[in-house]
Parts: C-alpha cells; structure tokens; sequence
C-alpha cells in the first residue's frame, strides 16, 4: 500500500504541475506534507533545500528522498518513476505518432528543421565550456583534456562514460 501511496503523491503533480520541478513543488508539499503526513512543513523545507543545493531536476531528488524515508529503495525508485512517468508517457505517445507518419513530407521538414537547431545548440553549449574551462583550468589543462579526450573517444573507442569519469577524476586530482 505505501508503493502505491508514495505513487500517487508524486505522478499527481507530475501530471498537473505544469512547468516542471519548480511548479510541481507546492503539489508535492501538499501530498506529503498534508494528505499523507509524513513530513511536517520544517521537514519539507529542508528536503526542498536539499534539492535545490544538488545539481539536477528538483522534483526527482525530492521524490527519491522521500520515498526512501518511506519506503526504502523501492520506495525511492518508485517515487522518482512516479515523477518522470507522465513525461515518459506523453513521450511515448508523441514518438509514436511520429513513428506512424514518419513518411510524411510534414515530419520530415519538421525533423530537417530540428537538426540543425539542436547542432547549433550543442555547439553554443561546446563553445561556452570551452571558454569556462579555458578560463577556469588554463589553456594547457583545456588542451590536454581536448586531446586525450578526443584521442580516446575517436581513436581507441572508449566509451564516453569512462571518458567523462577519467576526466572527472583527473580534474579533482590535478586541478585541485
């Protein structure tokens, strides 16, 4: 009964707080705090500043501490699901739309146009690290992780997880 309970008090406001964490979190204080009582307002308070202290989505790290208090693990995952599941949802439906008229001439300049704007995009975002680091490492540093990175992402294969852990590690042991 509590998965389900711990369920209901975040798909809830997943599905009407429009607008994401920020929106739904005054839905969530009210599931919670005043129709299941497990927290009182101090504690939610706390919980809410914790996750604006981490980085990430608000709603998920609210609904996986939570949960976890309630229910442990289980707990945990089913309230961080319960969170992403009404996105994960209208998603699968979207895709499925557009999977079933994926010839039509409409998907595919509508798919043309989003290209090349997400390319721009991920260019700007490449460009300002680029910057950040250069500024905040030094160019030496930057040039290093640029290289290596690109040598062990495009020469040796290495899956890109490793890559951003192995950078991770080498800027909290060298650059500290």
């Amino acid at each position: 009964m509590i998965y389900w309970e711990i369920f209901l008090a975040f798909f809830i406001p997943g599905i009407l707080g429009y607008g994401g964490g920020p929106a739904s979190i005054p839905l969530v204080e009210n599931e919670v705090v005043h129709h299941y009582g497990w927290l009182t307002v101090s504690e939610f308070s706390e919980v809410l500043a914790l996750g604006n202290a981490l980085p990430g989505p608000i709603a998920t790290k609210m609904a996986g501490y939570i949960g976890y208090e309630q229910a442990g693990i289980l707990g945990a995952a089913v309230g961080v699901f319960a969170t992403v599941a009404p996105s994960l949802i209208l998603m699968i439906g979207l895709m499925s739309i557009l999977y079933k008229f994926r010839e039509s001439p409409k998907v595919k300049r509508m798919s043309n146009y989003v290209r090349p704007t997400i390319a721009l995009l991920l260019g700007g975002m490449a460009y300002r690290f680029f910057f950040e680091s250069y500024e905040g490492s030094g160019a030496l540093q930057t040039l290093f992780l640029i290289v290596a990175s690109y040598l062990l992402l495009e020469r040796w294969k290495v899956h890109p997880a490793y890559v951003i852990s192995g950078a991770l590690v080498y800027g909290a042991v060298v650059l500290s």
